[in-house]
């Protein structure tokens, strides 16, 4: 019998190869899925041993099980509804949300447990951990500070309410720490209509930022903006406008000089005077 060579093509191979593969990965998905179906968590799930059901939810929150935990605690509490379980079921399921840093349900669940539940020991804590989750559900200053207000919000309204919580300082400085986040925000539009060489809307923002934030610690730098952004509109000003707008621009030195004798703005902001003064003479 005549010596044959074997046949060789690999892209031939490969799709035989993959074709065989394909059931063995189909079938070990199956069984995967039989396997977890019927796994003693499963069986618990679709059970109706709600009391069982109870116990099961506290051990797995207990081992840091939270996604176990939620769906069981979601499950039973409208069935243990007016009973003296449904406090603790609706707290543990509202930290559960926060425990996963679901921060946005979490916030919603321990607000709704203050609400349902206002004479339980838990209702200071948990009026605390909802303005807590607006805190951490704040994003960088530089995103929407939408969520930032409502969190402010949030955290002076448990001032109101407990104003006697050893809590209430630990809320001021997150209250301060999210200020100042608006504040650069606030800043940054301010400085953005200068760069656009809308100064007008520049020292209308900026002045608005010394309202809102009078003890703010970039004062020196509004004030020179101010007198910056002053001091540009006016020499781009039609001419009858000028002058008026120019000796705005000096009360605007005046008043950055009052405050800060010598700062950082110092020699700049005395080269914009002389300039001022010349333009007035002019």
């Amino acid at each position: 019998m005549p010596w044959t060579k074997p046949f060789h093509n690999s892209g031939l191979n490969l799709y035989f190869c993959s074709m065989i593969r394909k059931p063995v990965i189909y079938l070990v998905l199956l069984l995967s899925t039989v396997i977890i179906s019927c796994s003693p968590y499963q069986k618990l799930l679709k059970g109706s041993d709600n009391e069982l059901k109870y116990t099961k939810a506290l051990e797995y929150y207990e081992k840091g099980n939270y996604v176990q935990a939620q769906q069981l605690f979601e499950q039973i509490s409208a069935f243990f509804k007016g009973t003296d379980k449904a406090e603790k079921i609706a707290y543990y399921n509202a930290s559960t949300y926060y425990k996963q840093k679901d921060y946005i349900l979490g916030g919603y669940y321990f607000k709704a447990f203050a609400t349902n539940f206002s004479t339980s020991v838990f209702a200071e804590e948990a009026l605390y951990l909802s303005a807590y989750c607006s805190y951490l559900d704040s994003p960088r200053y530089s995103l929407d500070q939408t969520s930032t207000t409502d969190a402010i919000s949030s955290l002076q309204i448990f001032i109101n309410q407990y104003p006697k919580s050893a809590r209430v300082s630990e809320c001021n400085k997150l209250i301060d720490e999210l200020r100042a986040k608006l504040e650069k925000k606030d800043i940054e539009i301010a400085m953005l209509y200068y760069k656009m060489s809308d100064y007008k809307a520049s020292v209308v923002s900026l002045g608005n930022v010394l309202k809102d934030y009078p003890d703010t610690k970039s004062k020196e730098l509004i004030l020179y903006s101010i007198l910056e952004a002053r001091y540009q509109y006016a020499i781009n000003s039609i001419f009858e406008k000028r002058q008026e707008r120019l000796r705005m621009a000096l009360d605007s030195y005046d008043e950055l000089v009052a405050g800060f004798p010598v700062g950082e703005f110092t020699d700049q902001a005395l080269a914009i005077k002389k300039n001022i003064n010349k333009e007035i003479k002019n």
